[in-house]
């Protein structure tokens, strides 16, 4: 399975789906999606690298609170990430997220996200590989 992150409908709100040969990869790729939603991350330098842990009761928690953790680090640090890398442990993330401050001239933001919910939220095997998803609230 190629990693690759998409988007797919969810009444007002936008789902985030990343797969990848392993969860972390998955996980990776739905940080992607979730930043495509804001801007197109191919106009976010990595220039800052922002270290992230966290830790939740099953897989599917860990997913949200990774996001929700990406979201709240956007918003007090005003930036925006275009690469990712992260090591799984269980339920425990430890991981790193690359970008640089907001250039509304250059990175044309389009919405803010205001968090990961539950809803659709699923990981695991899927084919070849891994899929993490769920919505993000916008």
């Amino acid at each position: 399975m190629t990693a690759h992150w998409e988007h797919f409908p969810h009444g007002a709100d936008v789902g985030v789906r990343g797969t990848g040969k392993t969860p972390a990869q998955a996980f990776e790729q739905a940080a992607l999606a979730m930043t495509a939603i804001i801007a197109d991350p191919n106009t976010v330098e990595p220039r800052e690298r922002v270290r992230i842990e966290c830790a939740a009761p099953n897989e599917e928690l860990l997913l949200t609170e990774w996001l929700n953790r990406l979201i709240y680090e956007m918003a007090t640090r005003r930036m925006l990430f275009s690469r990712f890398s992260i090591e799984l442990d269980g339920a425990r993330l430890k991981g790193s997220a690359w970008g640089e401050p907001v250039d509304r001239s250059r990175h044309h933001p389009a919405v803010e996200i205001k968090g990961a919910t539950y809803t659709a939220l699923r990981v695991g095997r899927e084919g070849e590989g891994w899929v993490a998803q769920t919505v993000v609230d916008v």
